[in-house]
């Protein structure tokens, strides 16, 4: 069930593109079909043909209507098609007439979406995130799917993960199975809450953005790690952490995380949460936008609106404009940095601004941060040792049977000093000073 399965002749599947535009769903470009292009070349198709439609709203029966449905069915046949594949979200029973009427296998976005990350899930947590997720999202199809899987010709775009196998089990096992996925993966976050949570010693960083908006090739050049880079969309699912050492500062963990995209579907961002508890935990978002991408606008929005359903909305973040180097027009660039002054414009493949954006980081790092003045009794070791080992002090004074630091702690940890028998006194806050970036090693005395 958990095995991966890959290079399965999908590249043999041809593909008919259906995009509608409704006045709740307006098309993003000029192209309707652009975004949808890229998921099926994705998932492995050869896209031979496309169809699109504007309504007022949805035939009930088949999305489309008749008039497209039979160009549809006839371009299927003209192309030899064997999947068609819907930019838009299908009832069960849309599905099956579809299928009805064109003769070949119809996947909506949401189905395609799961499909590519079952093929792109690498560890064990990720396969389980994805199962979880395809089962939730079949088990109300099931019983409209069973009728017409005698049409599947081997297996394709739509059948990967848990796949025909798990279809064709009743409701009660798949039932089943989605509350022992629930149980492993509640283990699993609270696992990785603990974990990150227990990074104290660290500030922490996390890459988010857009699929395919170069969060990978960022890391690489932040870091020198040499992480999975591939132009193609969720080509990273599990989030890898890595060091970022950043002149005048000291080590941050720089977290990648799985690339978002509009009309995620609900399932997914679910069952991925103890994937992004390194999002939800940071102190910094990087959120990473492909500049040279006509829908950037459009791209930044659907990022905001996944992570708001993460809970990560309030997070400090910084937007940082990639692939400045490819873009063709320099209006456009303009345009964006106009909307949105403080972002910090880049080239992740040429390394250019980095430097830059370094300094950004550390400016929004700092006012995270306070100068303390702390007073603890000199037999409190154990508080003296946690105080060294978590901030950064930069001077100590022994007064009679007591010992006074000065030093430089994250407000996350202010907390635990300030919950503890020892006298704190803030000396300076960057948050509310026109300073910005790490005080210098006297800055108690100033």
């Amino acid at each position: 069930m958990n095995n991966v399965r890959e290079d399965i002749n999908v590249h043999l599947e041809k593909a008919i593109l259906v995009s509608v535009a409704l006045p709740s769903r307006p098309w993003v470009g000029n192209d309707p079909l652009d975004e949808i292009r890229g998921l099926a070349t994705t998932a492995g198709a050869v896209v031979v043909g496309g169809i699109t439609q504007k309504r007022e709203d949805v035939i009930p029966g088949t999305y489309i209507g008749k008039g497209k449905l039979a160009e549809l069915h006839a371009m299927v046949e003209a192309k030899n098609a064997d999947v068609v594949l819907f930019d838009n979200d299908l009832s069960p029973g849309q599905v099956r007439n579809l299928e009805k009427s064109t003769g070949v296998k119809v996947l909506d976005r949401s189905e395609l979406i799961l499909d590519i990350f079952a093929t792109r899930a690498r560890s064990v947590e990720a396969r389980l995130q994805v199962e979880l997720a395809q089962l939730e999202y079949s088990l109300p199809r099931l019983r409209k799917m069973w009728s017409h899987l005698s049409r599947y010709s081997g297996a394709g775009i739509g059948t990967r993960g848990p796949g025909e196998t798990q279809l064709e089990e009743d409701r009660r096992l798949v039932g089943s199975r989605i509350r022992d996925l629930k149980e492993r993966l509640r283990l699993v976050q609270a696992r990785k809450e603990r974990e990150v949570r227990s990074r104290t010693e660290f500030a922490t960083v996390s890459l988010v953005g857009y699929t395919n908006a170069g969060k990978s090739t960022l890391m690489n050049a932040l870091t020198g790690a040499d992480v999975y880079v591939e132009d193609k969309l969720f080509s990273t699912l599990d989030t890898r952490t890595r060091q970022w050492h950043i002149a005048d500062w000291g080590k941050v963990l720089l977290s990648d995380t799985v690339g978002f995209i509009r009309d995620l579907p609900h399932h997914l961002i679910a069952s991925f949460k103890a994937t992004l508890e390194e999002t939800r935990q940071a102190r910094l978002l990087l959120h990473v936008v492909d500049a040279s991408n006509p829908h950037a606008e459009e791209h930044i929005t659907a990022v905001k609106s996944v992570l708001h359903e993460l809970g990560c909305a309030d997070r400090p973040t910084l937007l940082v404009l990639n692939k400045i180097d490819r873009v063709e027009d320099p209006s456009v660039l303009h345009v964006l940095q106009k909307h949105h002054p403080h972002a910090v414009s880049i080239s992740a493949g040429k390394k250019q601004h980095i430097d830059q954006l370094r300094d950004a980081v550390v400016e929004m790092l700092s006012a995270d941060y306070v100068d303390v003045r702390v007073e603890i009794d000199g037999a409190d070791g154990k508080l003296i040792s946690y105080l060294g080992a978590h901030a950064d002090v930069h001077r100590q004074e022994t007064r009679d049977s007591h010992v006074i630091m000065y030093a430089w702690i994250s407000r996350h940890l202010l907390k635990t000093l300030q919950e503890s028998e020892a006298k704190v006194e803030i000396v300076r806050d960057p948050s509310l000073t026109a300073a910005n970036g790490k005080p210098k090693s006297d800055a108690a005395d100033e």
